[in-house]
C-alpha cells in the first residue's frame, strides 16, 4: 500500500501571485525592487525589475531566490552561519553557481513540502526579507 502524497508544484499561476504580492508590499513602503520566483528544480518562473529598481538587484533577487531553494532556510537565517567564523564560512564559493547570503529569499512550501522560493532584491536586506515575507504569506 502506497503513502505517497502528491503535491502540487509552484505554478505560473502561484507565481504571478507571489511576485505581485511582494511587489505590492515594497510599493507600500515606497522601495522599488525586483522579485524572482523559481520553481523547485531552481528554473526561473517570474521576474520583475521595478523601472527606477537598482540594475544589480535583478541578479541579487534570483540568487537569494536560488539560495533559499538549495538551503530550503530564509537567507536572513544563514547570514551568520557563512561569516569568516561562522560554520559554513566556505559555502559562499563551495559551488559553481553562486549562493547570496543577504536578506530577501524565502523558500516556498506546499504541504510541507518544498515546491520553489521567492527573492526580492533592491530594499535594505530587512525590508527585502520583509516583502518575501508577505509574498510567502498570501499561498497560505
Amino acid at each position: 500500500m502506497s503513502t505517497t502524497t502528491t503535491v502540487t508544484p509552484l505554478t505560473t499561476q502561484d507565481a504571478e501571485v507571489l511576485l505581485s504580492a511582494a511587489r505590492r508590499a515594497a510599493e507600500s513602503a515606497g522601495v522599488t525592487v525586483s522579485v524572482s520566483v523559481l520553481d523547485a528544480g531552481g528554473h526561473l518562473l517570474a521576474f520583475r525589475r521595478d523601472d527606477r529598481a537598482v540594475l544589480v538587484s535583478g541578479e541579487t533577487s534570483t540568487r537569494k531566490a536560488y539560495t533559499a531553494l538549495q538551503l530550503d532556510s530564509a537567507t536572513a537565517d544563514l547570514v551568520d552561519l557563512v561569516k569568516p567564523d561562522g560554520p559554513f564560512h566556505s559555502l559562499t564559493t563551495a559551488l559553481d553557481r553562486p549562493l547570496l547570503f543577504i536578506a530577501g529569499g524565502l523558500p516556498v512550501h506546499r504541504d510541507g513540502r518544498l515546491i520553489g522560493a521567492v527573492g526580492v532584491g533592491g530594499g535594505a536586506p530587512e525590508q527585502d526579507h520583509a516583502f518575501a515575507t508577505a509574498a510567502v504569506a498570501t499561498l497560505g
